[in-house]
């Protein structure tokens, strides 16, 4: 039984972080639509769901896209996912909005 083996070193993500990837998620914070942040894990799907169920039902012609990449991610400040963003804007993070809470968020943003 070896206790004190080495551990292998794993790459950390922050060698993705540099600032060509910094100004790229900036120009992409500016684009119209709606993007799911998260990993793609099982509540990030959901949200995406519930956000696809909304705009349908609402009959919007929004773009709706799923970032999972962690640098994106945080440059919107979002520390807790899955997060709804729209226009620009982290509307919902922590989050799985069921269809009616989308609806809500949606019309009560697209008026104002």
């Amino acid at each position: 039984m070896n206790l004190f083996k080495k551990k292998e070193k794993k790459e950390c993500c922050c060698h993705q972080i540099n600032q060509e990837n910094i100004e790229r998620a900036e120009e992409l914070k500016k684009e119209a639509g709606i993007k799911i942040l998260g990993s793609g894990c099982k509540k990030c799907e959901k949200l995406e769901e519930s956000v696809k169920k909304a705009v349908a039902e609402l009959d919007l012609n929004l773009t709706i896209t799923h970032i999972t990449d962690f640098g994106q991610i945080s440059s919107y400040g979002v520390m807790s996912t899955p997060a709804l963003v729209l226009n620009g804007e982290v509307v919902s993070f922590g989050k799985v909005l069921s269809v009616d809470e989308v609806k809500h968020i949606l019309s009560v943003k697209m008026e104002g």
